[in-house]
């Protein structure tokens, strides 16, 4: 292969110093790519409008317009060229920027020809990869049932997920701001995104952020962003999720877990839908429609000191609370029925549905980590059947034997099912606590619940340390 032959990969080298273009140039072509050189990032902008390249190697630090901007303006513009950037400067802080922003990998100059075509061998690799998971994802989309969007939250006869659905279609139209609440696992990011499908702002950027993910020093410049030099490693201005959300949803996770000194911004930039980054000087607009979800009572946070109350009020106009899936157990089937589905597609395999003793022991189960221990279930269930329907055989230890021990321990005459299942939900905490003397990381393991929802059922049940087992 020449650096004349059309098949040849196309790489295009932006760096101000002559005497690099020229040794890239000789290097590359000498190994086949064929080189197109300039010395500037503005040319670089030219050249892209003019063709496409399979690759951009471009230098970080160059007069007028820098490496980053011109990785941030093919970002922009939805270029597909593989972006490898090249500095004399070691930071490691600018090559996160630089990889954050879309850039694939870094090269630290001086730099040995064998390293850049080593990162130009794991580029392609990386990109054949691509091209093959393309290729099989279409290949199952095609396989795949037809399914409308949020048919996770398939609702049967009389469930209680009927009348939250309708609220959903009624509001989406709407930029009203909506708090939704409910358990770990029932699907609350789901809603927001149905939100957002269902709303004008739907060809605009759902954007999501966990709240309580992110360490609270950093927060405050992933939200409304920052300014260079507004703090030591600000090297490049940097724009915040609400911007990055303008014109479409920001979907704020585990809202009760922000600080309380940027509840007070947060309120600001509902009230006057401007925000102002961090070392900036001058507000901007931004059209953002904000869904709010937690599972704390941010009611009780607010009375306790703990939550803003303006910004609760502010974020209350339509509350939902998701309920948990032991509350609507005539959805399990139809849920049940849309994950064998989608995983017959997504894993190759033929799964036809569920014999009657594992459907018994799933529709018995109290699901303490609702729709998405549901999911994992099923998954979990379908690879390890050997037959064509999922048996008992297939699922955990804690469906076959984990719930009915318990019911020896219900308090005689009970038959609220909603009482029964928190009774049975509380003993399976307590049992996991004694098992696991008292690690809750542990304990939340065991029950296939994250470690924040255990936490918030053990306050919920009021468990203490050293409690064991209750005999009612």
């Amino acid at each position: 292969m020449s650096a004349s032959d059309p098949a040849a990969r196309q790489v295009l080298v932006v760096d101000d110093e002559e005497g690099i273009r020229h040794m890239l140039a000789v290097l590359l072509a000498r190994d086949g790519y064929q080189v197109t050189a300039v010395a500037s990032a503005e040319q670089a902008l030219a050249e892209l409008l003019r063709r496409s390249f399979d690759v951009v190697l471009c230098d970080i630090r160059m007069p007028g317009v820098d490496g980053l901007t011109l990785v941030d303006e093919m970002r922009r513009r939805g270029s597909t060229s593989t972006v490898i950037v090249m500095s004399a400067f070691g930071s490691l802080d600018i090559a996160v920027e630089a990889m954050k922003r879309g850039a694939y990998d870094y090269i630290a100059k001086p730099f040995k020809p064998d390293e850049v075509l080593l990162v130009l061998r794991k580029a392609e690799e990386r990109e054949r990869l691509w091209r093959e998971n393309q290729a099989l994802r279409q290949k199952l989309a095609a396989a795949a049932p037809p399914t409308a969007p949020g048919i996770i939250f398939s609702a049967g006869a009389g469930s209680p997920m009927e009348d939250l659905l309708r609220t959903v279609r009624k509001i989406a139209e709407y930029k009203t701001t909506v708090l939704l609440g409910g358990e770990s696992g029932t699907g609350k990011e789901l809603v927001a995104r149905a939100l957002h499908a269902g709303s004008p702002r739907a060809a605009g950027p759902f954007v999501a952020v966990n709240c309580g993910a992110i360490p609270e020093a950093l927060l405050e410049s992933e939200l409304f962003g920052h300014k260079k030099g507004a703090f030591t490693d600000a090297f490049r201005d940097k724009r915040g999720l609400f911007d990055e959300a303008d014109k479409g949803t920001l979907f704020l996770d585990e809202i009760g877990e922000l600080p309380l000194g940027l509840q007070v911004k947060l309120l600001r930039v509902l009230q006057e839908e401007e925000i102002r980054p961090v070392g900036a000087t001058v507000d901007k607009k931004v059209d953002v429609r904000i869904v709010a979800a937690t599972v704390r009572d941010l009611g009780e946070e607010a009375r306790a000191g703990r939550f803003r109350e303006d910004l609760y009020y502010r974020l209350n106009v339509v509350a939902l609370r998701l309920p948990p899936l032991r509350d609507r157990r005539q959805d399990l089937p139809p849920l049940i029925e849309h994950f064998i589905a989608r995983n017959n597609a997504r894993l190759g395999i033929t799964v036809h549905g569920v014999t009657p003793e594992a459907m018994k022991a799933l529709l018995e189960h109290p699901w303490p980590g609702n729709v998405r221990e549901l999911e994992n279930t099923i998954e979990r269930a379908m690879v390890l059947t050997e037959g064509d329907r999922i048996d008992l055989a297939g699922l955990p230890d804690r469906l076959r034997d984990g719930v009915g021990p318990s019911r020896l321990h219900l308090r005689a005459g009970e038959l609220s099912i909603k009482k029964t299942v928190r009774a049975i939900e509380e003993e399976l905490i307590r049992k996991a606590l004694e098992k696991t003397r008292g690690n809750r990381t542990n304990a939340a393991k065991i029950l296939e619940i994250s470690h924040r929802a255990l936490l918030y059922k053990i306050k919920e049940y009021g468990i203490k340390e050293g409690d064991g087992p209750r005999n009612n």
